[in-house]
């Protein structure tokens, strides 16, 4: 098997394997653990919390130790945690369903830090833009499928059944890393610094490399307004809007289209568009989103939710193939870990900001205050990306020398 097929397997079994538990879990919670609202936010909130506890640690392991084993150690740790999932559904133990979660997520979180940053090394620095949306293809269909495939098991056998086939997920991805070949850890300096340290020197580095500056104040901006749409997306659609619970997830659905359309167009338009067009359409088409937001009809909205639902899946998807695809080549090979770690901490530590913040302005303000909200931080993240060297690159950088 080739390097990168194998990276490629790996990946859609890793997260089938993540969509999956994340969408088996409140199920499981639910039915048949009979977990109130409030045990269940705390069940979520432990899945999601690996995100922004293990991001930066794991950057650093992934500089230090030989990425074919962490990748191992990562599946490894998704399988355990399906596992004793099914073992704490058995059981009743809400505790266990809930350590279960944190360390699948984490396992998650050391797979996608130590895949992005071994994939330079597999194929030709020419080629990443097509490999980045062909990772990035596998995750957006698998994201698509895992909750109706999570609610068919529900009710056609049991939650738990979602948690199996999770464990299957991950062993096939387990299988499919093993067939990588062996590589040694990545070289040390000379008087190798404390695990502190090393993670600072990351989130320097970010801070003070223009380009991934920019990267970084866009997805924040863009992070922080995606998710306080996501908070107010229900009492828009089922009040304003007048649509029905169906009609409120088929318009939704239209988010995963977008994501796998991004995904199929990105090698294309990596040939024949400079870098600087994506990377400002990904958040200017945001803000057409949330204006579509804006601008639907009360009581027959659906077109125009679906439409911006669309865009908001296929403009940034193109946008986060193109800026992956930067961050591998303009990061030495010996921080890519860090690097890649500091971004997806930035990240995950705005959603939760995003959403309290969407929720307390709908609360406050309204619904259309919340709406304003959110297209001012889409055009902020615009507004970083033209007022940064990013809008000026007519071509990919040359790879960073280690």
């Amino acid at each position: 098997m080739k390097p990168f097929t194998a990276l490629l397997g790996a990946s859609a079994g890793t997260h089938a394997a993540d969509q999956l538990a994340l969408a088996t879990l409140p199920l499981t919670a639910t039915l048949v653990l009979g977990a109130g609202p409030d045990v269940l936010g705390l069940l979520v909130a432990a899945q999601s919390l690996a995100w922004l506890v293990v991001s930066l640690p794991a950057g650093a392991w992934v500089d230090r130790m030989p990425r074919r084993r962490l990748l191992i150690v990562a599946l490894a740790l998704g399988l355990l945690a399906s596992v004793a999932a099914v073992a704490a559904a058995a059981t009743g133990a809400t505790a266990l369903l809930g350590v279960a979660a944190f360390a699948g997520a984490s396992g998650t979180v050391v797979y996608v830090l130590t895949s992005v940053s071994l994939l330079p090394s597999l194929v030709p620095a020419g080629d990443l833009p097509r490999a980045n949306a062909r990772l990035e293809l596998a995750r957006a269909v698998v994201s698509l499928a895992a909750p109706l495939v999570a609610g068919l098991l529900a009710q056609l056998l049991s939650p738990t059944w979602g948690y199996a086939l999770a464990a299957l997920g991950a062993a096939l991805a387990l299988a499919c890393i093993l067939a990588l070949p062996r590589a040694p850890a990545p070289q040390a300096p000379a008087g190798r610094p404390s695990f502190a340290t090393s993670i600072r020197t990351g989130a320097e580095f970010v801070l003070h490399h223009e380009l991934l500056r920019g990267i970084s104040l866009c997805a924040i901006c863009w992070n922080f307004a995606f998710f306080a749409l996501l908070t107010i997306w229900a009492p828009l659609a089922l009040g304003p809007l007048g649509l029905d619970p169906a009609h409120m997830g088929l318009a939704q659905s239209a988010y995963g289209a977008g994501l796998i359309l991004g995904a199929l167009v990105a090698p294309v338009s990596s040939r024949r568009l400079p870098p600087l067009v994506t990377l400002i359409f990904g958040p200017a088409v945001s803000v057409l989103a949330a204006g579509l937001f804006l601008a639907a009809p009360a009581d027959g909205g659906f077109a125009f939710a679906a439409a911006g639902h669309f865009l908001v899946g296929f403009g940034p998807m193109l946008w986060l193939i193109c800026q992956t695809t930067v961050r591998q080549l303009v990061t030495p090979s010996p921080l890519m870990g860090r690097v890649n770690a500091t971004v997806q901490t930035a990240i995950y530590g705005v959603r939760p900001l995003g959403a309290l913040v969407g929720g307390a302005v709908a609360a406050q303000a309204g619904l259309t205050a919340a709406l304003l909200l959110v297209a001012a931080a889409f055009a902020l993240s615009t507004l970083v990306i033209l007022l940064s060297p990013l809008a000026r690159l007519q071509a990919m950088p040359a790879p960073a020398g280690a």
